[in-house]
Order: structure tokens, then sequence, then C-alpha cells
């Protein structure tokens, strides 16, 4: 089911949440999808892996034809962000922008030669990256959970497409609903960035970053999303403060089995 976030006539951003028949007790995780599409030009943000290929082709048919994409966004290196990108590269003449440090390794999803002037880095610092008469910003979100990792705020809608940073375990019919209830969504999160986040001063970097942004929303790759900017700084404010990661790590976790 394809969602709309945002839909001026000229700009729309679209959810994708349940192209993968997973919930939190299947083998793989829910994981979110989004199509950007501006003044007819488009971009996929974080297309998932070979089980979202089809089902995500046949969805964002109805705002944007496939054949036509410009960009295939990617916040990180993990299957289920881009394990699909030789598909989407023999399928369009798209370039996939992602993080510097793992350009070299994206080429191992690939047949051989499928990569050549089509992998573009975003460097450490990010970039600004033009789509129809409108800006998406790749901001660092690094160690978040990746050693190289970006976030997309679309300056249009004022959506900060997050990726695992605020991530949800929740089944797929749960995931296009935003949250209402922070604390009572805190267990679907808590697990999940105390494990997968590196540490608080990563956290807190981040959050001093997040607050000169103007957001409406914030959307994470997994789960629900964080709608208006009550819930917005919520999240943040929790961010800042999240113990997680090496902070939690004690000699007991180092020991020989």
């Amino acid at each position: 089911m394809a969602n709309e976030l945002f839909n001026n006539g000229s700009h729309i951003c679209v959810k994708f949440n349940d192209l993968s028949d997973t919930d939190v007790s299947s083998s793989a995780v829910q994981s979110n999808q989004f199509l950007i599409v501006s003044d007819g030009h488009g971009a996929l943000i974080d297309p998932g892996g070979n089980m979202t290929y089809n089902p995500l082709i046949m969805g964002m048919n109805k705002y944007f034809h496939f054949r036509k994409l410009q960009y295939i966004l990617a916040s990180h290196q993990d299957p289920d962000i881009v394990a699909s990108i030789n598909k989407w590269l023999v399928g369009t003449e798209c370039k996939v922008l992602a993080p510097a440090i793992w350009e070299r390794f994206l080429p191992h999803f690939c047949s051989v030669g499928n990569t050549e002037g089509r992998i573009i880095g975003i460097p450490d610092k990010g970039m600004d990256i033009k789509l129809g008469n409108s800006i998406i910003k790749a901001i660092p979100a690094h160690f978040l959970h990746s050693e190289g990792n970006f976030q997309f705020y679309d300056i249009t809608s004022k959506i900060l497409f997050s990726g695992d940073l605020g991530a949800s375990l929740v089944d797929h019919d749960l995931a296009a609903a935003p949250v209402t209830d922070f604390q009572a969504h805190l267990p679907t999160m808590l697990g999940f960035h105390q494990r997968y986040m590196t540490s608080n001063k990563a956290c807190r970097f981040w959050a001093t970053m997040a607050r000169t942004l103007d957001i409406e929303s914030i959307v994470p790759q997994h789960g629900r999303a964080f709608v208006g900017k009550a819930m917005v700084n919520q999240f943040i404010t929790w961010v800042e403060n999240l113990q997680c990661g090496i902070d939690l790590m004690t000699q007991e976790n180092y020991k020989i089995p």
C-alpha cells in the first residue's frame, strides 16, 4: 500500500511499508521504501532487497514510471537498504548515491561492470542533491548505526528520512500509522537502538544538528513515523539522552565462549 506523506501537486513523497510479506515474527525484518517525485524527476530512498523489487515497481508506477528513475539514495550499505541495486541498474539509467566509504562495497551486490560510472560517493560532510526544482540534503548521521551513514532531508516537504534511527519493530500493517503515544511506542524502539546505535556521543551530535533543521516529520526505514513538531522534538530529546552501543558494553560482553 502506498502512503502519501506529502503531495502539493508537483512534489510528492510516498512511503511503501508492506511490499514484503513480513512481520515481527517472520524471517525478514519489516522495512519501508520511499519515493520522491519532484516536477517529473524521481528518486528512491533505500529501495530494499530483492523481495521488494517487483512490488515496488508496481507500487511506484501510479506516481512515476520506474524506467525514468534518476536516483537511488542509499543511507548505508545493508542488504535491506540496497541489495536490489543490480536490478535497478539493469532496469533503469539511474545513478546510485551512497556513502563514499561504502562506494567500493556496493559492487558486490552487482554483476561485473554494472556499476561503472553509476555510483556517486557521498562525502562525509554530506551534500545537496538536486531533484527537479527541489533539493534533497544528504545529512551526516555517522555511526547511527553504520560507520558511514546518511539521512535524507527533503527541503520541500520538510521530511527527514532517518534510516535506522527511529526504527521500530512492528508488523507491516502497523507501520503505516504515525506514532501518537511516544511512551507507549518506546518498547518497539528501545532494544533495537540500544544494540544498533553506536554511542550516546553520536546521538548527542546528531540531536544538536537535527535541531537546526525545520522538520515536520521524521520517517525511519523500519516501522512508524514521527509526525508534527511536538512529536519530532520528543524523539530528538529521547535520542539525545539515549545510552546505547558501547555505552552499555562491559567486560562480560567480551569473554571467550
